[in-house]
């Protein structure tokens, strides 16, 4: 698959989807979305929840638990929710990692259930002001929270993130992170830092990590990444120069490998294996 072809599929994977706050007293439906942490209550199958009765949602048992809107899926509202522990879980339903549904290619249920995790952690972690310390309130119009007391608006965090595969040629230049389970190897990534713009983040990072210098970055494209507010900004670098150092803090091992020989690295769901999978793709049509 192109490049271009990935970034639309991500754009169109929910073309039903609106984000922000509705009405919900008129609907006599809606989606929730159960989640503990970075996992979600779902269907044995991984289908997408069901819309039930909001009245019936308040009666079960499920229906005391904090709840949160986010928008709205095919004319209905979404709502986030957070489990807790006393809960009963239905029979016919089981927790999966969120990182879980994108293995198994369920983009859809990744993509409601990521915006659903990330206003629920917004939500949980602005229950009192940072300026006074008193209860906040959610806010009546945005998806914000709001304190009474001094009037200061909080809105959801999102930490910009740099992304990039670097190349030599035919070569690749992977890396295996020490948070990494297994032996996947995977593309080079790192927060922006204030004060920073993101092409200056791709230059620091490459050079922190491995130790090597790039050409300018060539921009790929995003993705929302829930874990717990990331936004994934992809990039292409070709190296100029340097010889590979590893920052043993976070890398365990980073090397050049052919693009006919990889190691295991991540799915093309995941913005890493977007990247790897194009250029693998485009050097595989050029030769």
């Amino acid at each position: 698959m192109t490049a271009y072809y990935l970034i639309e599929k991500l754009n169109d994977m929910l073309p039903e989807f609106q984000m922000g706050l509705r009405n919900t007293a008129d609907s006599e439906r809606a989606y929730y979305f159960i989640l503990r942490g970075n996992d979600l209550l779902c269907a044995r199958d991984r289908r997408l929840p069901e819309p039930i009765a909001q009245q019936k949602w308040r009666d079960s048992a499920l229906g005391r638990l904090p709840a949160f809107n986010f928008g709205s899926y095919r004319g209905l509202p979404c709502f986030a929710v957070n489990f807790e522990a006393e809960e009963p879980v239905p029979e016919d339903m089981e927790w999966t990692g969120l990182r879980h549904l994108l293995v198994d290619e369920h983009e859809k249920l990744f993509t409601l259930a990521g915006r659903a995790r990330q206003i629920l952690e917004f939500n949980l972690a602005n229950r009192h002001c940072g300026k006074c310390g008193q209860a906040t309130v959610a806010h009546e119009r945005d998806i914000a929270r709001l304190c009474g007391s001094c009037g200061h608006v909080m809105y959801p965090q999102i930490s910009p993130c740099m992304i990039v595969l670097v190349t030599r040629g035919e070569e690749l230049l992977l890396a295996r992170s020490t948070r990494f389970p297994n032996a996947m190897y995977s593309t080079l990534a790192g927060f922006v830092e204030p004060g920073e713009t993101i092409e200056q983040a791709v230059h620091r990072e490459v050079a922190e990590e491995v130790g090597l210098q790039i050409a300018a970055p060539v921009y790929f494209g995003s993705q929302s990444w829930p874990f717990p507010h990331q936004l994934m900004i992809g990039f292409h670098a070709e190296y100029t120069s340097g010889e590979i150092h590893i920052d043993d803090d976070e890398i365990v091992d980073a090397r050049w490998w052919h693009y006919r020989d990889l190691p295991l690295t991540p799915t093309s769901a995941a913005m890493s294996g977007m990247l790897i999978r194009d250029y693998v793709q485009r050097i595989s049509t050029e030769r």
